[in-house]
């Protein structure tokens, strides 16, 4: 191995003990503690060492809600594989709600909390969720190519679908569904059959 090999080697092996620590950071102790100072505390080397790596803090979240991101993927790829187009469908909307409820911090980084979207803007693109979204959007244009669903434009079923799942999941992440007065339990199960009721309604 050439020594340009072991520095690139050195510099992935840094960045991903740097973005492993900002995840636990920020699902343990929250945005707020998830600083560069207090990162660079938890792996023991000064910020001036991160600041190599990251320009600030927005940059390196933008990393942590791609790794999120990835692990979104997995769960669809495992949760939802089914060769039907339109279960498939399902086994997604209800794997996208699953995954936001067990992992809410993770959640609020991949769709609520602004910051890692500055370095998106910055970038001119967002690749971090364009898996997710497009295992999403092949699958409704199956269902569209076999007549399955009433809609015709597979973006558009995209967003509404999206957005259905997103309103329920940000609504509990945000504790706003509290105003129903159910227990933790009721609500869960209020949203998975909103969810089971949605997809009748828009079912061929």
């Amino acid at each position: 191995m050439g020594i340009s090999d072991r520095k690139e080697r050195e510099k992935q092996e840094m960045k991903r003990l740097i973005i492993d620590a900002a995840m636990r950071m920020f699902v343990e102790e929250g945005y707020e503690k998830t600083s560069i100072r207090n990162i660079a505390e938890k792996i023991e080397y000064s910020p001036g060492t991160l600041y190599l790596y990251y320009k600030d803090k927005d940059e390196l979240l933008y990393e942590v809600q791609r790794e999120a991101f990835g692990r979104l993927y997995e769960h669809f790829l495992e949760k939802a594989p089914s060769k039907s187009p339109w279960k498939r469908l399902e086994q997604i909307m209800h794997a996208y709600v699953n995954f936001g409820l067990a992992h809410p911090d993770l959640y609020d980084l991949m769709f609520i909390i602004r910051s890692p979207m500055k370095t998106a803007e910055e970038k001119g693109d967002w690749l971090n969720g364009e898996a997710c979204f497009n295992y999403l959007v092949q699958c409704i244009q199956e269902c569209i190519g076999r007549k399955l669903i009433r809609y015709t434009d597979g973006r558009t079923a995209a967003l509404s679908l999206w957005s259905m799942g997103h309103g329920l999941v940000s609504l509990n992440v945000r504790c706003r569904l509290k105003v129903m007065h159910i227990s933790e339990e009721d609500v869960y199960k209020g949203i998975e059959t909103a969810i089971s009721e949605y997809l009748k309604l828009i079912k061929n």
